[in-house]
């Protein structure tokens, strides 16, 4: 028994993924100048509220390394503060300032359209279809929307 790329799981989703991915870049790309990971970051934080490195880290389904980096763009834009945190040193907690609020919200209304106009293109039976399966195998997974893999 062989293993075919396209007719392997892991690889079809990676690449609907990426597929997905490329649809939306030009939204925080060019109207919002930030890359991939910082975008992601940006709206961690809004999801957690202040959270350290790894917690986003945890919530975005991003390396460190990225998120370090991501992390400073978003500072030197004045869009989140780092503070120590008082229960361990070694950390720092991230917040959005009003500044990486406000450009939270403005980049929430295109992505979700955009979002809506990728679904558009599926039929309600096939949106409900596709809900169904990721979730089953998120369950099957143990994994969450609100706790994705390190």
């Amino acid at each position: 028994m062989g293993l075919t790329l396209s007719e392997f799981l892991p690889y079809r989703l990676n690449c609907l993924s990426e597929a997905m991915s490329q649809e939306i870049k030009p939204i925080y790309r060019d109207h919002f100048g930030l890359n991939r990971p910082e975008w992601r970051v940006l709206v961690a934080l809004a999801d957690l509220g202040t959270a350290t490195a790894k917690d986003v880290g945890a919530h975005s389904a991003q390396h460190k390394t990225r998120i370090s980096r991501a992390v400073r763009a978003l500072e030197q834009r004045r869009w989140l503060t780092r503070e120590s945190d008082p229960k361990d040193r070694r950390s720092e907690m991230l917040t959005l300032t009003a500044a990486g609020h406000r450009a939270y919200c403005d980049l929430v209304g295109p992505m979700r359209a955009q979002e809506a106009g990728i679904l558009d293109r599926l039929s309600p039976e096939d949106r409900a279809a596709l809900g169904t399966a990721l979730s089953a195998l998120e369950n099957a997974l143990g994994l969450s929307v609100a706790q994705p893999p390190e």
